[in-house]
């Protein structure tokens, strides 16, 4: 464990950083934060000098994206899996997240979102399962682990979302669901996924086979893993962009608008 992970895993506390930006009146700065229209930010003159300061002082950590960000003279760097801030001499390193306070927006969290987003005609979908919901005109893609509660809520929410396609890769997280790898196995097996995914999740029932046939589950993990999928379930709309959690319907549609505006933003340019 390195330097940063420990200092992350000692920091990493949200409502003190929103009461900084009280504090010190960062709120009230003005504010141009990525949003999922935006272009990637092409990297400053000062970038390849801060690399070069990190990789001495985080030996090992992979070092992404630079980028200048709008917050006080800071910039903004892909260290890991996290998005941090810097001086130009990289010698103070901010861990934590960078809040709108007045339009209660994570900016530090939808700006890894936007970094973090996964090319969606490179996904495999002959590994997952899909169904259709109306007219299935939208599409949602989702890791999803049977034996995850929260996936269990997902699927409750889902009840009230139409006219979409969801593709559900099957990832069950040994370490929390030992039994989940299993259950995966025999839903996929069996003649109907839909139907037994879905019986599975209503009364917990699962079809009579060993779950012994040709299955993705090895692969599914596999793909999460690259993904960087740290948990269940985790939603992927048609922009790209990655959604943790069993969201309520309605942020849900809210995300389905973003896609759709994010997804037609560059061939609306192009004209």
């Amino acid at each position: 464990m390195n330097f940063l992970t420990i200092f992350v895993l000692r920091t990493r506390c949200a409502a003190a950083v929103a009461i900084a930006a009280i504090a010190f009146g960062w709120a009230t700065l003005p504010v141009q934060a990525a949003t999922s229209s935006d272009p990637v930010t092409a990297p400053p003159p000062e970038a390849a000098a801060i690399k070069k300061q990190l990789e001495t002082k985080f030996p090992g950590a992979a070092i992404g994206v630079i980028t200048r960000s709008p917050y006080f003279g800071l910039f903004e760097v892909q260290l890991d899996n996290q998005l941090v801030y810097t001086d130009a001499k990289a010698k103070y390193v901010l861990v934590g997240s960078v809040y709108d306070v007045e339009a209660k927006v994570n900016l530090t969290e939808k700006r890894m979102r936007k970094l973090n987003r996964v090319d969606i005609a490179s996904l495999p979908m002959d590994l997952a399962f899909k169904r259709v919901k109306g007219n299935g005109e939208r599409k949602l893609i989702i890791f999803s682990d049977a034996d995850c509660p929260f996936c269990a809520k997902l699927e409750n929410e889902l009840k009230a979302v139409d006219n979409v396609t969801i593709y559900t890769f099957l990832f069950p997280i040994d370490s929390l669901h030992p039994d989940s790898a299993r259950k995966s196995k025999i839903i996929w097996c069996s003649a109907d996924r839909v139907k037994a995914w879905d019986a599975f999740f209503a009364n917990g029932s699962l079809p009579n086979n060993a779950g012994d046939c040709d299955n993705p589950v090895e692969a599914t993990n596999a793909l999460g893993q690259k993904l960087r999928v740290q948990a269940t379930p985790t939603l992927i709309f048609a922009d790209g962009s990655i959604i943790p959690g069993a969201i309520p319907p309605e942020q849900i549609e809210q995300e389905f608008k973003n896609a759709v505006a994010d997804v037609k933003k560059p061939v609306a340019a192009a004209k």
